[in-house]
């Protein structure tokens, strides 16, 4: 039988059209992905254009104003030097974005790399693997903190130092779907034909890691921005006066009696953001996973 090229084009169409439907029964049917990614969103948003369309300086201080109740004038109150926690919190909201992100990308590329060469040259596997266990074993705080205090506070240590702490565990991921991939007989068949070690790599073996790597990826996003705002509640991470939620939750420690939205405002703020990150990644694990149908597993 020979088939047109007007039939070859609509059975292409019918294909597609079928996939997008199933995409699209599959994305409703996660209500986690789509709570969560509307709620990052939102976020998102909120920490791009308030401080724009509010050019309020997030540090400027009014002491006749300071320790005012949430209302009218000031959403969220005003701390104890009289500046707008609303300000300072979308400010805040940021930096724990920026950090949150940098250190996402940053950890994902590098245990990429680290990853995918340990699963494929065994004489690395060891060497590298080893390193990521003993880097593993440091509980992830206090590794940062000892970092930041060998380099010095400021955002791009931070950023440096969470990266050190969360490569690890991505580049054991990778690891691990790695060597699964790399048993499948499409693989075999590439380096009987005698296909380079990096093409094999980066075009064969890497597609198969991206699923986990971006579930994963929302998840240590969402981490990140917690160890930073530990990191600046402890005093080592962003420095002070700089809007961060970790600066404003320890600066409250001394009114909180007399002014409790000073604690309560950033804390939602990191709630919030890391519930939407944590349910983002959850719809997305389900989202990729082909097991799932309608919301459940085959």
């Amino acid at each position: 039988m020979v088939f047109s090229r007007k039939d070859i084009s609509e059975v292409s169409e019918s294909i597609f059209r079928e996939q997008r439907e199933l995409r699209k029964e599959r994305l409703l049917a996660s209500p986690a992905l789509i709570i969560g990614l509307v709620g990052f969103v939102v976020i998102l948003l909120l920490a791009v254009f308030v401080p724009i369309f509010n050019p309020v300086d997030p540090d400027a201080m009014e002491v006749a104003s300071r320790l005012q109740a949430p209302g009218r004038g000031h959403w969220f109150g005003t701390d104890e030097f009289g500046r707008d926690l609303f300000v300072r919190v979308m400010y805040g909201a940021r930096v724990s974005l920026w950090v949150g992100g940098c250190v996402a990308v940053f950890s994902c590329v590098l245990g990429i790399v680290i990853g995918i060469y340990a699963s494929y040259f065994k004489v690395l596997d060891q060497i590298l693997m080893r390193i990521c266990d003993g880097l593993i074993a440091i509980p992830g705080i206090l590794l940062a903190i000892a970092l930041i205090a060998a380099l010095g506070t400021s955002s791009w240590n931070v950023i440096v130092a969470l990266t050190v702490v969360y490569t690890p565990s991505v580049a054991r991921t990778v690891r691990a779907s790695a060597m699964v991939i790399r048993e499948q007989a499409y693989v075999e068949a590439a380096k009987v034909q005698g296909f380079s070690n990096f093409r094999i790599l980066w075009r064969m073996i890497l597609p198969g890691v991206i699923s986990p790597l971006t579930v994963q990826a929302s998840f240590i996003f969402a981490q990140a921005i917690i160890s930073e705002a530990s990191l600046s509640f402890l005093g080592a991470g962003i420095p002070a006066p700089a809007a961060s939620w970790g600066n404003m939750l320890e600066a409250s420690k001394m009114v909180f009696s007399r002014a409790p939205w000073t604690m309560i405002c950033p804390g939602a703020a990191v709630i919030l953001c890391v519930l939407s990150l944590n349910l983002l990644g959850d719809g997305l694990r389900d989202f990729l996973d082909p097991k799932v149908k309608g919301g459940r597993r085959k």
